[in-house]
């Protein structure tokens, strides 16, 4: 299967029961934007907007996620941009996480070093699915109501 180069985007109020392929999904409710990973492995990734995590700008026709995405826990360990509903894909890389000059989901600053960022990458990236999960199961309760 080849990855995925274009995604749409589609404002909602809460999470669809299932994600469909190459679709953002952004919840201004809840800051939060969903999706499945381009390189079509089927894993779920949930972007929280904040102040401290990712911002979503929308242009009135398309959509940019910043900073990139960096699934390094996934065991695809995809890593891509999202700007102007176009999927930028960083290059292949072997070791063990984003450098310090990639904007990444699970980098934990711009000064930490590699091994820190794993570390603190998956700690974070543990505690936004656990979070995700918990959100994405009080969505579907209250959304039924």
């Amino acid at each position: 299967m080849t990855r995925q180069t274009i995604i749409e985007h589609r404002f909602v109020d809460s999470a669809p029961d299932v994600l469909d392929d190459g679709v953002l999904y952004v919840s201004i409710r809840y800051a939060t934007a969903l999706h499945l990973c381009p390189c079509r492995c089927g894993s779920e990734v949930v972007t929280p907007i904040s102040r401290k995590g990712w911002s979503l700008t929308f242009d009135g026709v398309s959509v940019t996620l910043h900073p990139s995405v960096g699934n390094w826990n996934y065991p695809c360990r995809s890593h891509y941009w999202i700007r102007l509903n176009r999927i930028e894909w960083a290059k292949d890389r072997s070791h063990d996480g984003p450098d310090r000059h990639q904007g990444s989901a699970s980098a934990a600053g711009p000064t930490a070093s590699g091994r820190q960022h794993q570390h603190l990458g998956s700690a974070v990236v543990n505690k936004v699915r656990r979070l995700a999960g918990t959100v994405r199961v009080w969505l579907r309760r209250h959304a039924r109501r």
